[in-house]
């Protein structure tokens, strides 16, 4: 029989060797006719004698990234179909069974009665890793880029094909519900070293050493499918699970607030599974996958976090009719933290570098960031030390712009002055080939405006990096009036390259991310001002589900940067641009205090030598009002700080800033961390409802003024019931020109 997805081989020996190689992927993924073969596989397995045992292995780089979530929407598009003409009962059935195919897959490998050895050349999560799980034997190849783990309560779910089961009886309980909690992948040392793989080896050794394996011999009956089998931690009920499992309750309320139900889940499934069989354990889990799958917290995070990113990631904004770009090297104007880092993030990806700055000096200090970060990641074993000259060497560090010739690409990443702006932009364009684009990093300074500067505006694009540019995942591509496509493909294929997810926005006055963060740090600010203690603003905006409470995102920003930001808008807009309660604020800890945040030690927080940093006991003496905690509304607290900015992201649809809802939510949160449970501030929107938003926006605006005044557009979508979703539905399955050119 022939396979579209894999190959079947079987040896003289009796070894059946089975190779995964979807046509046409660039990454093995699970869908339903993967799973059909896979089935078959098995019956042909189990049916013929010949065969001793089983290898399976990948055919290409990485062995795989797990299920195809778009397989899972596509299941809860029909469910919620089916509820809607009101066949709830048998629609959840439906979801039940479909959702459970792959757990009833693995358990029929894992019960076939032939061993399975999986060897595993590179990358296995997911719905991968809990085949590796159900096989009786797992090698992995020794990769530093191979990763193994169960990172689906990332995008709202957890692992739903026996891996809460399988887990929780190859670890103490501890260690497996900190991995499925958490999502945390392991490389392939530590899933050895934690005992979810039994063998790390040479890449080319994988199959030599399976079959070396079967003949050994390999029990193809799994140790929790014996008699008096024992889980590592014992019995749930023992004095032991007694003092693990109240604890574990107690941390998932810290570290979750509630707002991420699937993580509760992991919790229920292991607590009951680990009190039965595997196979009442395995239902157990599909039962509680089931629920999992109809909260609004899980479809939103799919959707935001794996199918509209993955598209993004793929070149869905990509002009169509230009084709894929060559780019080799990059000059960086400025080498400064920020322009020190774009070269470290270029030069990682393989480009070649020129760092310019006005001194010999400061150039060379900005390469030595690389040399720091780099350093740092082979200390945690994140690089290899062999990769440090390359990327070091790839780094020219001058005061020559003369050094900028050939640069494909050139990004300005100087002080926020126009004149300075200006003035490089002259500088480089002297030398650049003709065909060069040219790209300000500024966060704030209007791109049109900055592109005045430039003899060839169509070839001028922003490229706003986030700080740390060497973690932070997103990219603001801006579009001035003048940009042509040619500049926005090059800067996309550029965002590509160092693996980072863009979005694209026209230009405005602090494009889109900045325009809503700035709005949520501001609302930190007045509420301070109101007099709510500082620990429970911060603590409340943890609670609402932002990564940091706006005080202490202030002092990451820089209270002086904050202060020059409302200097240079009344300047540019009027007295009415800024708030005079904030103004005061800001100005009394810059000015008065030169208290300007994590680079100087001392904001909100003060920032010790050693120790953690911790709130500015002084702090609350510089506001005269005081609130009584136990009389603050926290749920209009956590409603304030996120309101206000899926109101500025409305603003941003409606002012045409953003063109594409996937952009609004992906950026959201990998740009400000907006509360990842809501799948971003569209999709926080979209569940709370129009019309229940509106009302709430009416609200605070009559409580707590004008800035919460609902925009006209979701007035609009209000009136006539529609959703963000459904008035600017994405494009999809939009080809990507760079992938047909190349």
């Amino acid at each position: 029989m022939t396979y579209t997805h894999f190959s079947f081989e079987i040896d003289s020996d009796g070894h059946a060797l089975v190779t995964w190689d979807s046509p046409g992927k660039s990454m093995n993924v699970f869908t339903e006719s993967v799973m059909n073969e896979l089935d078959a596989i098995t019956d042909v397995v189990v049916a013929n004698e010949a065969v001793k045992g089983v290898i399976i292995t990948s055919g290409k780089d990485q062995f795989s990234g797990g299920a195809d979530l778009t397989m899972l929407e596509r299941l809860l598009g029909r469910f919620h179909a089916e509820v809607a003409k009101g066949n709830k009962k048998a629609a959840t059935q439906r979801l039940f069974d479909d959702s459970r195919r792959m757990s009833l897959l693995y358990r029929k490998i894992e019960t076939c009665g032939k061993p399975w050895v999986i060897a595993l050349n590179g990358t296995a999560v997911g719905g991968a890793c809990e085949l590796a799980l159900a096989c009786h034997v797992r090698l992995m190849a020794d990769r530093d880029d191979a990763k193994f783990g169960l990172p689906e309560v990332k995008v709202g779910l957890f692992p739903g094909a026996g891996g809460t089961q399988r887990m929780a009886r190859m670890l103490d309980t501890q260690t497996a519900l900190q991995l499925l909690t958490t999502g945390k992948l392991l490389r392939p040392s530590k899933a050895k070293s934690t005992g979810l793989v039994d063998e790390v080896v040479a890449r080319d050794q994988l199959i030599s050493t399976a079959k070396a394996r079967l003949e050994a011999g390999v029990d193809p009956v799994k140790p929790w499918d014996k008699d008096r089998f024992r889980a590592p931690s014992g019995k749930v009920y023992s004095p032991a699970g007694f003092q693990m499992w109240p604890a574990a309750g107690a941390i998932s309320r810290r570290e979750t607030h509630g707002n991420y139900p699937a993580i509760d889940a992991t919790l229920k499934s292991v607590f009951e599974g680990l009190q039965v069989s595997m196979d009442l354990g395995l239902r157990i889990e599909s039962r509680y996958f089931t629920q999992i799958m109809q909260t609004p917290v899980a479809a939103n995070m799919i959707r935001s976090l794996f199918i509209s990113m993955q598209e993004l990631n793929k070149g869905a904004r990509r002009p169509k009719g230009i084709g894929k770009t060559s780019l080799k090297k990059i000059g960086i104007l400025g080498a400064g933290f920020m322009g020190a880092s774009v070269a470290y993030v270029t030069a990682k990806a393989g480009l070649d570098v020129v760092l310019i700055d006005q001194t010999q000096e400061a150039a060379d200090k900005g390469k030595s960031l690389s040399d720091d970060l780099i350093s740092k990641a082979i200390t945690k074993k994140r690089a290899n030390a062999a990769d440090k000259q390359p990327l070091l060497d790839r780094i020219v560090a001058t005061t020559d712009y003369s050094a900028l010739k050939g640069c494909d690409l050139v990004i300005e990443a100087v002080f926020e002055d126009r004149d300075i702006k200006a003035k490089v932009t002259a500088q480089a364009e002297a030398v650049l080939g003709e065909d060069a684009i040219f790209a300000s990093n500024t966060s704030t300074l209007p791109i049109t405006s900055l592109a005045e500067a430039s003899k060839r505006p169509d070839q001028f694009v922003g490229i706003h990096f986030f700080s740390p540019v060497d973690r932070m995942m997103l990219v603001e591509i801006i579009k001035g009036k003048e940009t042509g496509d040619r500049a926005l493909a090059v800067a996309l294929d550029y965002v590509r390259l160092i693996k980072k997810t863009p979005i694209v926005v026209n230009d405005t006055r602090g494009f889109f991310a900045n325009r809503s963060v700035v709005n949520y740090i501001t609302e930190g600010h007045l509420l301070f001002m109101e007099g709510v203690p500082p620990a429970m603003i911060e603590t409340v905006a943890k609670i609402a589900g932002m990564p940091v409470g706006p005080l202490s995102l202030t002092d990451e920003v820089a209270i002086d940067l904050i202060w020059k930001i409302l200097q240079a808008a009344k300047k540019d807009l009027g007295e009415g641009a800024v708030i005079p309660e904030q103004e005061a604020l800001v100005k009394k800890m810059v000015i008065d205090l030169e208290r300007f945040g994590r680079k100087n030690g001392k904001g909100f927080y003060d920032y010790p030598t050693k120790g953690k940093k911790h709130l500015w006991p002084d702090l609350s003496g510089l506001t005269d009002n005081k609130l009584d905690p136990d009389k603050i509304d926290v749920e209009e607290l956590k409603q304030r700080m996120l309101v206000i900015q899926a109101l500025e992201a409305a603003r941003c649809v409606e002012e045409n800033v953003i063109t594409d809802v996937r952009e609004a939510d992906v950026g959201s949160i990998l740009g400000f961390g907006f509360a990842p449970w809501s799948g971003g501030v569209l999709s926080y929107i979209d569940t709370m409802g129009l019309k229940v938003f509106v009302a709430l926006c009416n609200k605070l605006k009559d409580k707590h003024g004008r800035r919460f005044t609902p925009c006209k557009l979701i007035i609009d979508m209000a009136e006539k019931g529609e959703t963000f979703y459904s008035r600017f539905p994405p494009e999809r399955d939009v080809p990507d020109p760079a992938e047909e050119a190349a």
